[in-house]
């Protein structure tokens, strides 16, 4: 079976590119993310022709409303019975998303801080003071007892937040990861494969360095060759 601890970014310009993406990465890929920008291109008709077809979602809307609202658009979603689905990591956000998960096999990923952002970035944002590490772990445990299925962290965090009592039997997918020698593009806070998984990932979310290379198979075989025996 395919190693599903690999989840390829869908992050091409629409539907369309995305199936052929899909196509030629074949049986090697089982996992998929499906983000906010394929939305408006038919990610959601993707997500669900994709889950049919027997693959695994990821879906990455990272929601933020009123739990009202949060509670109305998670209960839809979930309605597709996709695998993973993103919200903001506020708590009264992760409680509504939980809450309205519930009875579904669809599970809640809090964002704690985006990958590309940094501490000049938070300070921009008038976030507290502090590491962006020690905020990122606190974040972590407040979206666990939230009720949060699992969290989005970079991997330099990861090992910090798989410690926290809160985490246990809890998930942590981590984006931001490129292979040895790869561009970093927009990511601030990077690792390899296998240092994520080391540090705790369960999960790890590769995009532009299997999409943006001239042969997306042997990209996406490279990354599990690589995290084979980790």
């Amino acid at each position: 079976m395919p190693d599903d601890r690999l989840i390829v970014a869908l992050d091409t310009p629409n539907a369309l590119s995305a199936l052929t993406l899909v196509d030629q990465l074949g049986p090697s890929v089982s996992f998929y993310k499906v983000g906010l920008g394929m939305l408006t291109g038919g990610g959601l008709a993707l997500a669900d022709e994709l889950k049919q077809s027997g693959k695994r979602i990821f879906l990455d809307m990272k929601l933020f409303d009123i739990p009202a609202t949060i509670k109305a658009a998670v209960s839809g979603i979930c309605r597709y019975d996709l695998d993973f689905l993103t919200v903001h990591g506020d708590p009264h956000v992760v409680h509504a998303a939980s809450a309205a998960s519930i009875g579904t096999s669809t599970k809640i990923l809090a964002v704690t801080f985006l990958t590309s952002l940094d501490r000049t970035d938070l300070d921009i944002s008038l976030i507290q003071k502090g590491s962006i590490a020690d905020l990122v772990t606190e974040r972590a445990r407040l979206a666990f007892d939230a009720g949060a299925h699992g969290i989005i962290a970079s991997p330099h965090e990861a090992a910090a937040i798989r410690a926290l009592p809160e985490a246990k039997g809890k998930l942590i997918i981590t984006p931001g990861v490129r292979p040895a020698g790869d561009a970093a593009d927009d990511q601030k806070r990077t690792a390899t494969p296998s240092e994520a998984l080391q540090n705790g990932a369960d999960h790890i979310v590769v995009g532009r360095p299997v999409w943006k290379a001239p042969s997306p198979r042997v990209a996406a075989e490279r990354i599990l060759k690589e995290i084979a025996n980790v």
